[in-house]
């Protein structure tokens, strides 16, 4: 079993799949993961099933240059407009995806209640090739794999955020002193 960025506080209640040195753009990866993460399972599988259908867009947030603006990204309130449909990242992702859902079914979890928690793509190790150039030159030729991992946990409700016990928030000393002097002293008496 490979090691992993990301440990659940439950083991036993999450599901893991990672793939390593996968033939797809890393960027792309990267993108895909950055798009289903927090999504609930079964919402994840469908917007990628979405994608391969071209009904749905992926939103490209960091690697953007060259991404064309299309008018389904208004749906996704992507920034800039900038949408891909990376078909091969999609469906090696997807695969995870379901790879994981086996995993938790293996270990008798309930899918319905699983999210994705943890979606990362990394750059693997290039594989060089060559091509040959004009006046008898060749330059390197290299695609850019992934490592992918995904974990997916068991939802939790967010804890509630606790009442206020009434009295005022504690005062830096600088706020002390502008209220002070707001307030007409300056000097404690």
């Amino acid at each position: 079993m490979g090691k992993y960025n990301f440990i659940p506080d439950d083991a036993d209640e999450s599901s893991k799949a990672s793939g390593s040195s996968l033939r797809a753009h890393f960027k792309h990866c990267r993108e895909v993961c950055h798009a289903i993460k927090g999504m609930k399972l079964g919402r994840a599988k469908s917007y990628l099933e979405d994608v391969l259908q071209y009904k749905q867009a992926i939103p490209f947030t960091k690697f953007t240059g060259g991404v064309g603006r299309h008018a389904q990204a208004k749906q996704l309130k992507s920034a800039g407009d900038k949408v891909r449909w990376p078909q091969k990242a999609t469906r090696i992702i997807l695969d995870l995806l379901k790879n994981a859902e086996a995993n938790a079914e293996m270990k008798g979890l309930d899918v319905d209640e699983l999210f994705v928690k943890h979606s990362q793509a990394n750059r693997a190790q290039k594989q060089r090739r060559r091509t040959y150039r004009a006046h008898g030159r060749i330059n390197p030729y290299m695609s850019s794999p992934a490592h992918i991992e995904l974990v997916l946990c068991k939802y939790q409700e967010p804890v509630k955020k606790a009442e206020d016990s009434g009295d005022l928030p504690k005062l830096t000393r600088k706020r002390q002193q502008q209220a002070r002097l707001k307030a007409g002293g300056g000097i404690d008496d």
